[in-house]
């Protein structure tokens, strides 16, 4: 289902500098995006109907990973600038139902952009092709921040 880690990339053209002004470390997003496990992270989020899944989703779409594991990977994530959290506000969040959710960077897409990974027309078919039982596609449609 997933593609073996060679074939998600290894860090490629990133450009003269391996630092953007802001900060933000080409190489560093690179490497920790192409370990396995947090590149099927990814490859989630740019198939996420909406582009920002809950660890809830992520962890179905994940089943060899714990949740924990995958909030770790998320952390090392956010760490590099590649993924943001992003957080429902107290008014509109839902009882039983997750408030956080993960998105790519703008940063990070226009790396993945320049380097041909995680291409979205691709990551979103996978996605769409998963069977999700009920309380995933209910989690999938409910609101996301803005």
């Amino acid at each position: 289902m997933r593609p073996e880690a060679s074939s998600v990339g290894s860090p490629g053209p990133v450009g003269s500098s391996g630092t953007t002004g802001n900060g933000f470390s080409k190489w560093m997003a690179l490497q920790r995006s192409t370990d396995k496990k947090r590149a099927d992270i990814i490859a989630d989020i740019v198939g996420h109907p909406k582009g920002m899944p809950s660890v809830e989703e992520l962890d179905y779409m994940n089943p060899d990973l714990s949740d924990d594991a995958i909030r770790r990977h998320l952390k090392t994530l956010i760490e590099v600038s590649v993924v943001e959290e992003r957080g429902l506000r107290e008014g509109d969040r839902l009882r039983d139902f997750p408030y956080k959710f993960y998105q790519l960077t703008e940063k990070a897409r226009e790396l993945f952009d320049q380097n041909d990974l995680f291409p979205e027309d691709a990551w979103k078919r996978q996605y769409a092709a998963v069977e999700k039982p009920p309380r995933i596609k209910q989690v999938e449609a409910m609101p996301r921040p803005e």
